[in-house]
């Protein structure tokens, strides 16, 4: 049994989510963490209130008592659970996937995404359904909180921004629905909303801000001659930009941008960011005295590893961005916030920084191989591309198999939810990344043959 991923436990709703396994996750939850008492909080979908009932029936049978904190971004819930020095923390979400979808991801009382080691032992108790219920005198019991003004408060205390942006701010109909544009009003900015309603079923636009979903944003700033526009996913723990002619910002380019930003304000220092990350990071980080550190895809890993190594920043190419020096959850609005201040800094607009970014070309393919055969064919793919590619430069076995090679690398990983091995390619030019991909793929399919099919 594997009930949690990356991101927590996820799944469709009443199908690979039920309300019988919320409540099993809530007291095994309670039972392994000892909580005595758990904040909750829910995005905006229409099955959040059904998982946030069962939850908590769990956690109260288990002896923990709740606050419910209503519909919050999940960065929200994580620096809550820290400042208000609560056991433990569960936002259910399923962040950027469609309404049908959700999700329940649970925090420690540092406001950390609970790690393998953790989820392993949640999932322990729950496959031995050795649950601890507590006698009738010693359940828990629930009550409602309103604390996000301590999130806002705490923006305001460390950030100014002394231009008057004006942005469009559009939440998708997510969970940063009230709270982005207050929070960006409150430090100046003209904000105008779209997509400002609490609407779990996501009627205006995908939850995952991409290119595809925010055209009619970027169609928008075209049209009122904004400074930028601003999107949030469905949970905010990820934001998306727009530059002020309407143009989407690439996640790979911005990311680099900000991460080089950072590095020149205090002059050496440490980022961490995934082992799918496009190269112009080091291109830009370490120039300026910086370090890359690439660990396992995934925000519970970037956390964990940036922690270890004190780094000042981390994210991934999707728009989740960690601030350590306010909690380590990724946090759109937040990372919205100190882009325009990034911006202010360097007095460039959104167009000018990245431009500064070289882009390099991506290919990616994917390759067909049965579940319980893609680790056993990803670290044979290792091995052969090691012989194929015998001048590469450095090789990492952190999360896949990823060589660096003189012209790009080569990153083979095994699929977390299809019984697929994908491999992606970054080449200093389109010819260098599809001669790297052609000798990739003709390894690929001579491993692959009829055994993993």
């Amino acid at each position: 049994m594997k009930l949690f991923g990356s991101s927590g436990v996820r799944g469709l709703v009443n199908s690979d989510l039920t309300a019988v396994m919320a409540e099993q996750i809530g007291v095994a939850s309670a039972n392994f963490s000892k909580a005595r008492e758990a904040l909750v909080a829910r995005d905006t979908r229409p099955s959040g209130l059904m998982l946030e009932n069962a939850l908590i029936s769990g956690l109260e049978s288990g002896g923990t008592s709740v606050k419910r904190l209503g519909i919050l971004p999940t960065p929200v819930l994580a620096f809550l659970t820290k400042k208000k020095k609560a056991d433990i923390g569960f936002m259910i979400t399923a962040s950027h996937n469609p309404s049908e979808y959700n999700g329940i991801k649970v925090f420690n009382s540092d406001g950390l995404a609970y790690n393998q080691k953790n989820q392993n032992a949640v999932e322990k108790i729950i496959e031995h359904k050795s649950f601890a219920r507590m006698d009738w005198k010693s359940v828990g019991h629930d009550s409602v909180a309103n604390e996000d003004k301590l999130y806002l408060e705490a923006i305001e205390k460390e950030i100014r921004l002394n231009k008057k942006w004006h942005v469009i701010v559009d939440p998708g109909c997510g969970a940063t629905f009230s709270l982005a544009p207050t929070i960006l009003q409150r430090l100046g900015c003209k904000v105008t909303a779209m997509n400002a309603q609490p609407d779990g079923w996501f009627p205006a636009r995908s939850p995952e801000p991409n290119a595809e979903s925010l055209t009619l944003l970027a169609e928008a700033v075209r049209m009122l001659g904004v400074d930028a526009g601003l999107a949030y996913d469905g949970d905010g723990d990820r934001a998306a930009f727009i530059d002020k002619k309407g143009c989407f910002v690439d996640f790979d380019q911005v990311l680099a941008a900000y991460a080089a930003h950072v590095i020149s304000e205090k002059g050496r220092g440490t980022i961490v960011t995934s082992v799918e990350t496009s190269m112009c990071i080091e291109r830009m980080v370490e120039p300026r005295g910086g370090k890359v550190v690439r660990t396992r895809v995934g925000d519970v890993h970037i956390s964990e590893m940036m922690k270890k190594t004190h780094a000042l920043f981390g994210g991934e190419p999707c728009g989740a961005w960690i601030h350590p020096q306010f909690h380590y959850c990724p946090d759109g609005i937040l990372s919205s916030v100190l882009l325009l201040g990034a911006l202010e800094g360097e007095d460039k607009d959104l167009a000018e920084i990245v431009a500064e970014v070289p882009k390099y070309p991506v290919i990616r393919r994917s390759f067909g191989c049965r579940n319980e055969l893609k680790e056993k064919a990803v670290k044979q793919a290792g091995e052969a591309f090691k012989s194929v590619f015998h001048s590469y430069k450095n090789v990492s076995t952190i999360d896949g198999f990823r060589l660096v090679l003189e012209e790009g690398w080569l990153l083979v990983r095994a699929s977390g939810t299809e019984p697929l091995v994908r491999v992606t390619v970054e080449g200093e030019s389109l010819n260098a990344a599809k001669q790297i991909m052609e000798k990739g793929a003709e390894s690929m399919k001579k491993l692959l043959g009829n055994d993993y099919s």
